[in-house]
């Protein structure tokens, strides 16, 4: 029994004794004196309340105070409450400071929250960075594509990091540059002859206003000649001209068979009329003869005439047969 009472009270011993160097850091307050960083350990302590790890803060005030910077426990814990990044925050001020770049505490903790990462920022200002385009494709006034890659050397700007625009911007604007430099040359021969105008054009044109960076120069890393739009276009426009010109044929032919298909039911008509009309004479010599209006020498007058008629007619065209007449004479002659 006292066995279990002596190891409850040694688990318990050692309890305390963690939770006490846990929520009173002497070691770390140790360090921090050695190092000439004054901070009691009150301050360490109420750290450990408030949630703020202790060991990051201490040692970021360390490094900065060997540094040369005059920063307080106070403020690297208000921006580890705002949830930035203190290591990161240091290294940016520390490269900083060592470059001859004009960046305070408060411009790199703004820069940190706003989601850039100020260490590479400073480093970007320092060691500047190239960014490579991707392929843009442009058409010359003669209507040949070319091909061009650029690479865009930048340095960040670090009074423009906080609402400047990035990178995506900066490719966009190079492209639009190489599109209208391109677009505005004469010949595709002149751009490959010459590819340093367009460098010289698209930088004329201020791309890295409103941006987080500085543009340095622009290289023309390549460009390739690519298919000849102009002639592309061209066949298209004629193929399209073509159908165009099918399409009217074809609807001026529909109206021709249209009329012709008109004119023949209009003769049609014009031949039932005749026949109805061929239908009345005989009727109507029948009732001339009733009537006494025409005579046997008349009818025999008019029939002379008819054959006389169609006697010339036959002579005028010897392909085309009467049939009106001579039906009646190979019937008498049977």
């Amino acid at each position: 029994m006292q066995d279990y009472i002596v190891l409850i009270a040694v688990f318990a011993g050692i309890l305390i004794l963690f939770m006490f160097f846990y929520f009173i850091p002497v070691g770390l307050w140790i360090t921090a004196r050695f190092s000439d960083v004054r901070v009691s350990l009150l301050k360490l302590v109420l750290m450990r309340v408030r949630k703020v790890p202790p060991r990051i803060i201490i040692d970021s005030l360390i490094t900065a105070t060997k540094a040369g910077l005059e920063l307080t426990s106070d403020e690297l814990e208000t921006h580890y409450l705002a949830g930035g990044h203190v290591p990161s925050v240091i290294k940016a001020l520390i490269s900083a400071d060592k470059a001859n770049i004009t960046l305070g505490f408060k411009q790199a903790t703004a820069i940190d929250l706003a989601g850039r990462d100020v260490f590479e920022a400073v480093q970007i200002s320092v060691n500047p960075k190239v960014i490579t385009t991707p392929k843009v494709a442009a058409v010359a006034a003669d209507g040949i594509q070319l091909v061009a890659i650029a690479r865009v050397t930048v340095r960040a700007n670090i009074q423009q990091l906080v609402g400047g625009a990035g990178e995506d911007t900066i490719l966009a604007r190079v492209g639009e540059g190489i599109v209208t430099s391109i677009g505005s040359a004469a010949s595709h021969k002149e751009v490959l002859a010459n590819p340093d105008k367009i460098s010289k054009l698209v930088l004329s044109r201020g791309l890295d206003a409103g941006t987080a960076f500085e543009i340095l120069s622009i290289d023309i890393a390549d460009v390739d000649v690519g298919v000849n739009i102009g002639a592309i276009l061209q066949t298209d426009q004629a193929q399209a001209d073509l159908k165009v010109a099918e399409a009217k044929a074809e609807e001026r032919r529909a109206m021709a068979v249209a009329e012709e298909q008109e004119m023949k039911a209009k003769s049609q008509e014009a031949r039932a009329k005749v026949i109805l009309a061929e239908a009345e004479v005989p009727k109507a010599l029948a009732e001339a003869f009733r009537t006494g209006r025409l005579g046997v020498m008349d009818y025999y007058k008019m029939e002379n005439i008819q054959a006389d008629t169609e006697m010339r007619e036959s002579i005028a065209n010897p392909e085309q047969k009467s049939t009106s007449r001579r039906k009646p004479d190979d019937k008498n002659k049977k």
